[in-house]
């Protein structure tokens, strides 16, 4: 018995040295016989194609005079994701032993189910991919699972599973909003294999759930010491299910068998929103301590240069980070989100909830957008075309959208990120601010000082003549609040609107349709009310997607900044280093971002990806909310 347990403890660290020669073996060449894709050879061999051809990068000494901190940045993260494609698992065995390696515990029951599906649909499995997963669901370790139950019984809108079949349950009247619909439709393809439970949803663009920072610690803390590889002889492979009083399809108002669980939703004071969020932060972090403004009829307090926590010489070189407004106290008055959101209903208490994206301080379960399971959208995709080839894009940048973010009032406008994106990147706005650094015309945004990102054009003075000949940035509608200070006219035959107080400041552009957006080289991504819903459309694109957001989603843990998009900070700040960078001298290594980002994204963000996705979230949910959890594991490979 000693040498049998000796052995199987042994087991783990002889598989990864084996994985790890594997990787090397497959890397180099190597197919296997059961499973082999070719994106992650495309991959390596556009990385060696270019470097061959004189298009790659330049490997000098990071810091050094001949190299630009983007060469370094570039040249880093195709580093890092070369190490990470030697990650894959080809055979369960290695898929769930990494899984041990990884997260500290075995397996849910049904995995074996989930691989042998991912292994038929060709995807590539890394168990990186699903660290959001593990970070989203280790706090609900710190609950009773009865408990997570009762909390997940009764909310507006919840997905039932029950013996295979899936039903809806919500307050919402008449026809099941576009989320719903695909959620529903989503997880009824799953539902064969996904035991019973109660799935509740966010159906709103905010984020909702903020539970302050001592007690995710906490629960993240029983987790973490709950963990445990057991034996074979004291693991359980089928799940318990729900209790004998959970197992109706709809929750009723007249349950009195079960203490109704209330959240007790904030719904007030949507302008005081940054001291519900900061709570969530770190006791440490520079964010914790600083109050909501107590108006927003203020200047904007613009940073006089690029964050060096997460930066490199100014730009982004750790993305996870560049996201974090705990990191970043100056975005409670340079993000509509901060500012005033458009509907708030938040709770501090840890409610199971599942939505499409969330603050990096938010408690959500993150699954897919609903536009990404919906490629009929054009307004998000522009159809089944996603451009052409890179040589006859035209050498510059478009966005469009709707002044979207917070709600625009008259006293707070000019604390809205999108309102300064706009700003930023149209040449009139800039030249004036060159002309009068205290003009009253650009009131989104300053200029940093010219030797941040050594720019000859602003040195020049000719910053806004340069962005001028590039960027087609506009509102295409301007939103109001109050309606009252509505403006219409028309313009040819269309009805245009905008707010009186934003009419000197701003026009409204003519639309241009996704379609045509991908006729540009870059295509910028910023956040709206809550995350982009074509940011998976601009990386499947062959044009080269710009992005900068304060939401994590799904699909963070699979994407490489500088290798599949361009990171850009929060203040936009940026962005003009970025472009100078491009459009001077780079144009191939923005073609080779391009066209690996695609190639990426068309192996990883597909509608199966997402599937496999979700499947293995609800395994990890329901053991979660298993009375039997700490015993519920998957050991077959043990077994044999």
């Amino acid at each position: 018995m000693i040498c049998g347990r000796r052995l199987r403890l042994a087991i783990p660290a002889i598989i990864v040295v084996l994985s790890f020669f594997g990787s090397i073996l497959y890397l180099l060449g190597a197919r296997s016989p059961t499973s082999f894709n070719t994106t992650i050879h495309k991959a390596l061999e556009w990385s060696q194609r270019s470097s061959a051809q004189g298009h790659g990068h330049p490997q000098p000494e990071a810091g050094t005079n001949d190299s630009h901190p983007i060469d370094d940045l570039i040249n880093d993260a195709q580093s890092a994701f070369r190490q990470l494609l030697g990650k894959r698992s080809l055979t369960l065995e290695q898929a769930a032993w990494r899984y041990r390696e990884r997260r500290g515990r075995h397996p849910p029951p049904g995995f074996d189910a989930w691989f042998a599906a991912a292994a038929e649909s060709d995807a590539i499995i890394v168990e990186d991919f699903f660290d959001r997963i593990h970070h989203d669901i280790s706090p609900l370790w710190g609950l009773e699972p009865a408990e997570l139950r009762r909390r997940s019984r009764h909310h507006e809108s919840v997905i039932r599973v029950r013996a295979g079949n899936v039903e809806i349950d919500t307050a919402i009247k008449g026809e099941l909003p576009h989320r719903l619909r695909q959620w529903t439709k989503l997880v009824a393809e799953l539902s064969p294999h996904i035991p019973d439970l109660d799935m509740p949803l966010n159906t709103m663009d905010e984020s909702r759930v903020l539970v302050p920072w001592e007690q995710v610690a906490e629960y993240v803390d029983t987790e973490r010491r709950g963990r445990l590889f057991q034996s074979i002889g004291d693991t359980v492979s089928e799940y318990s299910g729900l209790g004998p009083n959970e197992t109706a399809t709809a929750a009723s108002p007249d349950d009195h068998h079960q203490d109704k669980y209330d959240p007790n939703w904030i719904r007030s004071e949507p302008t005081k929103y940054w001291d519900h969020f900061r709570v969530a932060c770190p006791p440490d972090s520079p964010a914790r301590n600083l109050s909501a403004l107590s108006s927003f009829d203020v200047p904007v307090d613009y940073p006089s240069g690029p964050s060096p926590g997460y930066t490199y010489n100014g730009y982004v070189r750790n993305f996870t980070a560049s996201q974090d407004p705990c990191l970043q106290p100056h975005l409670r008055g340079m993000h509509g989100t901060f500012v005033e959101s458009i509907s708030m209903s938040t709770t501090h208490d840890m409610v199971p909830l599942f939505g499409e994206c969330k603050l990096p301080q938010n408690n959500e379960l993150l699954i897919p957008g609903a536009v990404y399971l919906d490629d009929d959208l054009t307004k998000y995709s522009g159809g089944k075309g996603r451009g052409g080839p890179w040589h006859r894009k035209k050498d510059g940048l478009v966005w469009r959208g709707v002044s979207s973010g917070a709600r625009n009032k008259r006293h707070n406008w000019w604390h809205i990120h999108r309102h300064r994106f706009v700003q930023m990147l149209n040449g009139t706005a800039i030249s004036a601010v060159e002309a009068d650094r205290t003009t009253n015309q650009a009131k989104t945004f300053a200029l940093v000082p010219p030797d941040v990102y050594d720019l000859d054009v602003q040195a020049q003075g000719r910053l806004g003549e340069w962005v001028s000949s590039f960027a087609d940035v506009g509102f295409v509608d301007i939103l109001c609040d109050p309606p009252d200070f509505y403006e219409h006219w028309w313009k040819g035959k269309q009805r245009l609107k905008t707010c009186r107080f934003v009419a000197p400041y701003f026009s409204v552009a003519s639309e241009v349709s996704m379609a045509k957006q991908y006729g540009f080289k870059f295509l910028p991504d910023v956040d709206g009310n809550s995350f982009s819903g074509r940011y998976r459309a601009f990386l499947l694109s062959t044009s080269l997607p710009l992005k900068s957001t304060i939401y994590a989603e799904w699909h963070d843990s699979r994407l490489f900044p500088w290798v599949h998009f361009v990171p850009f900070d929060n203040s936009f700040m940026d962005i003009y280093g970025i472009m100078d960078y491009f459009l001077n001298g780079h144009d191939k290594e923005a073609e080779r971002i391009a066209a690996e980002g695609k190639t990426w994204a068309e192996a990883v963000l597909r509608r199966e990806d997402m599937r496999l996705y979700v499947w293995r979230l609800l395994l990890e949910y329901a053991r979660v909310i298993d009375d039997n959890r700490d015993r519920l594991a998957f050991v077959d490979d043990w077994r044999a």
